[in-house]
């Protein structure tokens, strides 16, 4: 960093950093001109900490800088992965640092532009973007599967809201300046929005559902039908690929508490449902189907459409 931002205080520092990369021409990821501002080792660590990382994932860094969080992904919790910047000094430099730290093998790192990575693979996805590049991925952050975690220092996704935010006091945010760095966590959720319908043989005879679902990001809410008769859905939670919810109904003439839990795939959910209350008491399995799909696209207004 310029000595001039060690001069600066806390807040000033981090303004004058945001408008440097503004007026060089966007995110460091976006052009090799950019300045390059590395994220503190103490947040990388607690990054990699909240998303939990392990020796079964795969992390993808955007703006990868000088390697330090796949490689520190690599070397102390037994991840793979690997980091794109389009500096070349940057990536010369991060094949040095895994070299350095053992784990070569592992990470790998590539001079490309970030929209054109393909993040599939990617079991965590790491970033320290400006907050405009974050709302440009995000469409594209929320197409990768369901479960996929992602981590980002400073900057949010804007109404897209965490699932976990962090606030933490850094000794030398800037150069030698101390400063607070937010680190930010989300899951991305399976598209759960749309018509469900099943039966359920409860109490020896057949019951018809339709549970019709709303959703935003990792929000959801919804209303059932059982055998016809209206009711609001409660506590629906989707996380992940994961989803539950109950609610309470007259079910052959006697009121029953219903508890489902499943996972979504594509337009089906499978798990159990257990009931309590009425003539019926006990657990059993429960199969979904969707036979009306609504999305909320980029520019945030709901379709609906039939069928896949």
């Amino acid at each position: 960093m310029s000595r001039v931002f060690r001069l600066l205080n806390t807040a000033a520092c981090r303004m004058a950093v945001l408008a440097w990369i503004s007026l060089a021409g966007g995110a460091y990821a976006a052009q090799p001109s950019v300045p390059y501002v590395p994220t503190p080792q103490e947040v990388v660590e607690r990054m990699l900490e909240i998303a939990k990382v392990g020796p079964q994932d795969y992390v993808i860094d955007l703006g990868s800088g000088d390697g330090r969080i796949v490689v520190t992904a690599a070397k102390k919790y037994g991840a793979r992965g690997f980091g794109v910047d389009l500096n070349p000094v940057r990536i010369k430099e991060s094949v040095e640092n895994a070299g350095k730290a053992g784990v070569s093998d592992r990470v790998a790192f590539h001079e490309r532009n970030l929209f054109e990575t393909d993040l599939n693979d990617a079991s965590v996805i790491t970033m320290y973007l400006l907050p405009r590049v974050n709302l440009d991925l995000r469409p594209k952050l929320l197409d990768l599967k369901p479960g996929t975690r992602i981590v980002s220092h400073d900057f949010d996704m804007d109404d897209w809201k965490p699932e976990q935010s962090v606030d933490m006091t850094v000794k030398a945010k800037y150069g030698d300046s101390p400063g607070t760095s937010s680190v930010y966590f989300w899951v991305v959720p399976a598209k759960a929005a749309g018509t469900w319908q099943w039966r359920q043989t409860v109490g020896g005879k057949p019951v018809s559902y339709e549970l019709v679902l709303d959703q935003k990001y990792q929000n959801i809410s919804g209303n059932m039908r059982v055998s016809g008769a209206g009711t609001r859905v409660q506590d629906a939670k989707l996380r992940g690929d994961q989803i539950s919810f109950g609610f309470g109904a007259d079910v052959n003439g006697s009121p029953m508490k219903h508890e489902f839990s499943g996972r979504v795939s594509g337009d089906t959910i499978v798990g159990t449902v257990r009931f309590s209350g009425g003539r019926a008491q006990g657990q059993s399995d429960w199969n979904a189907t969707r036979v009306k799909k609504t999305g909320l696209p980029a520019g945030g207004h709901t379709i609906t459409f039939a069928g896949r």
